[in-house]
């Protein structure tokens, strides 16, 4: 705090300039500019007083930094800057007065910036001083023009959706306004990634962005960025790579298909170090491998769950315009505060436009964004079919939601958990265990089973009626060793189903599953495995379209989470054209779809706080740094470590407190540091007593296995309304019959049906599906179809039968082929001649109704415009023919027919 100006700018700000290729000179009044070609020249004389510093490129004069001693904050000294800008002489820039097109201002730590060319244009922080190349090619670059070029550009990619279409122009938009922070918010499986790569093709083919950084944060997901490049065709005949370069970091043979290239182009180092006009490039690697080159293998140590590169360069000075544009893919990361900071100083690095893609924002995403310029959210997608819809089963297990009690005499297993040796012993007295406790310190093989078991007869009821087995991804609580869950459902499915070992696999980040990115494969492209265990690896980011049941067997409490593995069901199937839905079991009695119901998605989520360690709570005692805070978190430190420590730790400690009770010690810790803070601060720092507060000897862990203790184990299905709520099938009916009897006076095919069949038409049809649809429950046709089929035990039930039912308990439900074959026996003259109606029909007559039975199954209703409109008839003459085939008589005929249906 005591360093003067002149010492931050000699220690700090000179070697920083000298660093980045600028060489440093003091102002000469009698030495022209013309002779300088890289200089920073200090005290450089205007009218308006001697600037800090001035940057010369090549005779001319193109910044100003306005430097302040560390202590203070260079925000707002950017205005001073601005004043020694206007007092400029013999300048070729004139930008509204200011001599200069570039601003800085600095305290040798902290740098903001402002580039003047555009008044739309605001200052912003950067992470370092730029180097002369640098300030070269912002100089060479037309901004304004390329945006124009980009907005002229059509954007008619054959395979872009409509909403695609959107979110690029969107993005580019939100460029135009000179926003530097851009989220896109789209749904999983709905084409993220192709969206981007046909932005980014976009902005290079228009020089809005030359070089462009995609980070993601698994190593997988960088494999499918890179074959998402290199397959797409912006041009035809032509793909990405051929037009402009695709760089990767090095891959692992695991990381990529055995049939498939092992090493895409690993990027130049130079590329980083010294980046050049010249060079129009993208580079796919991981936040990870990024934040190792940036800030070495200790603080990437944070970036996430991803093994370490062997290969990974030693740290790199990588210029801050290293990159145009950075997308952060997933960008919803950062679970804990550790892992936040790396994002954020990865992305913060570059001084380039940010553009962040996730399914799920989180509330630290959002803000470090700003700017969500685009959202596609589930719902709509699947409204317009780009997705597909889940139905919910929730399944009761006393288990999971009361815990387990033990009596007396019952035998159970003993696992020690770091050998796995294991024994039977008998309980001499009753224990009881909460919900929370089970998989972590128990486990119940009768309700792993019997929950097993439950699955089963849902995928053979879906085998039966789709003719294959549910492709099913089960997420366990845990795969930890000796006592993994994982691996007990995985051995519980084997045995169930009986369909061999290849048939369940287990898919985690254990080192007993062999390749585990090639299993993923497996169960995306093959027949086995249909059944796949995992926790954590199988999230986010693997896309298995032909997926159709996801059981959670582990409790989740994050909503990016739960919405995240949801995302692995909701796309469309490969294999499976016919998938129209995925089905979510909830093994915890529903309270999962509960707990995120009405969870917005712009939740306030925030990361989980790395906790700092005892050693920094006594320095921050020590140092005074909000010391009755760091005391109260060190009194809870130690209760918690003497709760955990055994008796063999209790020795050890008493060389440092009374009898080694921790429990009285951080008790009367407060009065001693009060009373006698020297004293207490000379073995709180002590190297031993801090070792040992980390290391101390814990009691034998101990996992039982309760062999004899019984689950009771249920499920139904659950109804999904179009809000996403989900409801018992007799709720979810009930609330369909209410509204149907309140509302015959506001929608018109609800009255013609209950009283005036005669007006029944294919617009009454058409009104009652919309009128549903945007009722406060949103009631769609399949939750009624749904839910009449689990009440009524009656599949393919019409909507003619529900609203009619809804009113009457009396009134059948007919399927649409009963009702309409019901319609077409009333065309017999006499009742008596319903079974043989067709006889008083030509043959040519039949063939017609048997078209017309066609349609009206799948609709329900017929008009006279049908007949020229709809295949079926119009490939045979449409009304005309059919018309003259009955004499004259098909208007009156089809009139009776749709009456016959609505009566």
């Amino acid at each position: 705090m005591s360093e003067s100006e002149r010492e931050t700018r000699r220690t700090r700000i000179d070697t920083r300039l000298r660093a980045l290729g600028w060489t440093i000179c003091p102002f000469r009044p009698d030495f022209a500019t013309g002779g300088y070609t890289q200089h920073a020249i200090t005290e450089f004389e205007t009218r308006n007083g001697p600037a800090d510093y001035t940057f010369i490129l090549d005779g001319q004069v193109v910044g100003i930094v306005e430097a302040k001693k560390v202590s203070l904050g260079p925000q707002n000294v950017l205005s001073q800057a601005e004043r020694y800008a206007r007092g400029l002489e013999q300048t070729r820039f004139d930008f509204d007065g200011l001599g200069v097109p570039f601003l800085w201002s600095t305290n040798g730590e902290v740098v903001w910036f402002h580039d003047v060319r555009h008044p739309l244009n605001v200052s912003r922080q950067v992470s370092d001083l730029p180097t002369p190349n640098a300030i070269r090619e912002a100089l060479s670059r037309q901004s304004e023009a390329a945006c124009q070029k980009l907005a002229n550009l059509p954007n008619d990619h054959p395979r872009l959706r409509p909403y695609q279409r959107e979110a690029n122009t969107a993005t580019e938009s939100a460029l135009a306004n000179h926003n530097r922070h851009m989220l896109l918010a789209m749904a999983t499986g709905t084409g993220k990634t192709f969206t981007m790569v046909n932005q980014v093709f976009r902005l290079m083919k228009t020089d809005v962005a030359r070089r462009v950084l995609f980070l993601v944060d698994r190593r997988a997901l960088a494999a499918q960025a890179v074959r998402a490049f290199a397959a797409f065709e912006p041009e035809p005949g032509l793909k990405f790579p051929s037009i402009y370069e695709v760089y990767s970091q090095r891959f692992r043979r695991e990381d990529l298909g055995d049939d498939e290239p092992f090493d895409p182009s690993v990027l130049p180092c130079d590329y980083l170090l010294d980046p050049q006009p010249k060079h129009a490039f993208v580079y796919v690697c991981t936040i990870q491998r990024m934040a190792m080159n940036l800030f070495g293998r200790d603080v990437a140590i944070h970036a996430g769950d991803e093994p370490f590169d062997e290969d990974v360069d030693e740290r790199l000075d990588i210029p801050i315009h290293a990159f145009d544009v950075v997308i952060a893919d997933e960008c919803h990361r950062g679970y804990t505060a550790a892992e936040l900071s790396v994002w954020r100083n990865t992305l913060e690095r570059f001084d380039a436009i940010k553009v962040g893609l996730t399914a799920t924002p989180a509330a630290h995403t959002t803000a470090y964004f700003k700017n969500v310029v685009y959202r596609y959210e589930y719902e709509r997608a699947v409204r317009e079919g780009y997705l597909v819809d889940f139905d919910a089963v929730k399944i009761r297990s006393g288990v999971r939601i009361d815990g387990v009690f033990l009596n007396e005499g019952e035998h159970v297993g003993l696992i020690d958990p770091t050998k796995g040796t294991q024994r039977l012993d008998i309980l001499e007295d009753e224990r009881q265990f909460d919900a929370t406790q089970v998989e972590r310190d128990i486990t119940v093989p009768d309700s792993n089973r019997k929950i097993v078991n439950e699955i089963k007869k849902y995928a053979i009821e879906h085998e039966q009626r789709y003719g294959r087995f549910p492709k099913t991804l089960i997420f366990a609580a845990n795969d930890l060793p000796h006592v993994s869950h994982a691996d007990q459902l995985v051995t519980l499915c084997r045995e169930t189903f009986g369909r061999g070992d290849a048939f369940v696999q287990k898919i985690t980040g254990s080192p007993t599953v062999d390749r585990p990115l090639q299993r993923i494969r497996e169960f995306r492209n093959r027949p086995n495995p249909a059944i796949v265990v995992s926790v954590d690896m199988l999230t986010t980011g693997v896309d298995i379209p032909d997926l159709e049941f996801i059981v959670f067997l582990r409790p989740v409490k994050s909503r990016i989470l739960f919405e995240q593995m949801l995302g692995r069901g909701t796309r469309k199937g490969e294999k499976y054209t016919d998938k129209s839905h995925f089905v979510v079991f909830d093994c915890f009695d529903g309270t999962l779809f509960e707990y995120f119901r009405d969870a917005s998605a712009f939740d306030t989520e925030a990361p989980e706080r790395a906790a700092k360690t005892i050693p920094e709570l006594v320095e921050d005692i020590w140092h005074n740094r909000d010391r009755d805070y760091a005391t109260r978190c060190l009194v809870k430190r130690f209760h918690r470590i003497n709760k955990e420590m055994s008796g063999d730790a209790r020795q050890l400690f008493a060389a440092y407190i009374p009898d080694g009770d921790l429990g009285k010690f951080a008790a009367s810790l407060p009065r001693a540091l009060a009373t006698a803070f020297s004293e207490t601060m000379r073995f709180l720092r002590d190297p031993g007593f801090q070792d040992l507060l980390v290391n101390y000897p814990r009691p034998e862990r101990r996992f039982l296995i309760a062999y004899e203790a019984a689950d009771e184990v249920s499920s139904e299905w659950l109804i999904r309304d179009g809000t996403g709520r989900e409801h018992k099938p007799a709720d979810y009916l009930q609330a369909f019959a209410q509204f149907v009897r309140d509302n015959p006076a506001h929608i018109a095919a609800i009255e013609i049906l209950l009283g005036r069949p005669k007006e029944w038409n294919t617009g009454a049809l058409t009104e009652l599906r919309q009128k549903l649809a945007a009722s406060q429950e949103r009631f769609t046709f399949e939750s009624l179809q749904r839910a009449h089929a689990l009440h009524y035990h009656k599949a393919l039930i019409e909507i003619i039968s529900m609203v009619k039912h809804a009113t009457r308990d009396e009134e059948p439900l007919l399927t649409a082929v009963e009702r309409v074959d019901r319609a077409l026996r009333r065309l017999a003259p006499r009742p008596s001649d319903a079974e043989s109606w067709t006889e008083q029909f030509t043959e040519e007559q039949r063939r017609w109704l048997t078209r017309i039975r066609a349609h009206l199954i799948e609709n329900l209703s017929i008009d006279r415009a049908d007949f020229d409109e709809v295949p079926i008839f119009a490939r045979d003459g449409g009304w005309t023919v059919a018309n003259r085939v009955f004499s004259g008589m098909l208007e009156g005929l089809i009139q009776t027919l749709n009456e016959a249906i609505a009566a």
